[in-house]
């Protein structure tokens, strides 16, 4: 009898429409990679409708079940070995729309965190974008705070001894 096509839960669809962008966002700064990180998107948002029944009250906070979903997943393919896809040098040219500054910015930071061990990415990611606490964060990828501590100092030194990271209190003359 699957004739009958189930509803979709309440709240949501209001949810995916209002926090997909972001969600996706979160996904790509996790992998360095825009396509992975909307295959993480998708991941999370499947796990989310399967357990709306608990997620969608008041206080189910679905997009950090979201979140969880897709830092566990990003784990787990970082284990892989083998890539389908390989980053080429050259990136396509970027629109001129009116946003040729934040594309270039945005593929500056992808550029950037593309380039660091997935470890030290996640702990970037969770820290800086997602507002993490540094114990949120060792919970979350369940390493101790210490971890979560010298992956930070590592990748921000990465980071600056590359160039890749400029740092915002210094005076411009």
């Amino acid at each position: 009898m699957g004739l009958f096509r189930r509803a979709e839960p309440a709240g949501y669809e209001d949810f995916v429409a209002s926090r997909y962008r972001e969600i996706v966002r979160f996904g790509a700064l996790l992998t360095g990679d825009g396509r992975l990180g909307e295959d993480l998107a998708q991941e999370g948002l499947i796990a989310a409708y399967r357990a709306w029944h608990r997620l969608g009250l008041p206080d189910g906070r679905p997009e950090a079940y979201v979140r969880q979903v897709m830092v566990r997943a990003a784990m787990r393919a970082r284990r892989r070995r083998w890539r389908d896809e390989v980053p080429t040098e050259a990136l396509p040219e970027a629109s001129g729309h009116g946003f040729a500054d934040q594309a270039e910015l945005s593929v500056q930071v992808l550029e950037s965190l593309r380039r660091l061990p997935a470890d030290q990415r996640m702990v970037l990611v969770l820290r800086f974008w997602a507002d993490a606490s540094e114990a949120e964060v060792a919970r979350i990828l369940g390493v101790p705070v210490g971890t979560v501590k010298s992956r930070t100092s590592r990748a921000l030194a990465t980071l600056r001894g590359s160039g890749l990271l400029v740092e915002s209190s210094k005076e411009t003359s």
